[in-house]
């Protein structure tokens, strides 16, 4: 998804799909925090799970959890179909 520069700003609560580092296949919507990034404090950042995640259009980010959930079904399926298996 392209992100415009005036999408988001500090303070905002957005929604990203992120895997489990720890699963392979396993990922869910997740809220997320806008923030000035640490780092560079020019540019914004995701706060999640306690990390902070430089805003770059390599992430799948979505102004509301209905339009994260609604990408989430496209692109993994419903896990409540039978023969879902991922």
């Amino acid at each position: 998804m392209e992100i415009e520069n005036n999408s988001f700003h500090p303070g905002d609560i957005a929604y990203v799909i992120i895997r489990n580092p720890h699963v392979q296949g396993a990922a869910n919507v997740q809220q997320a925090a806008v923030v000035n990034n640490p780092e560079r404090p020019n540019e914004l950042a995701l706060f999640i799970y306690e990390t902070y995640y430089p805003l770059s259009e390599e992430i799948a980010i979505y102004q509301t959890e209905h339009e994260a959930e609604t990408a989430f079904q496209q692109a993994f399926g419903d896990a409540e179909v039978e023969g879902y298996y991922g």
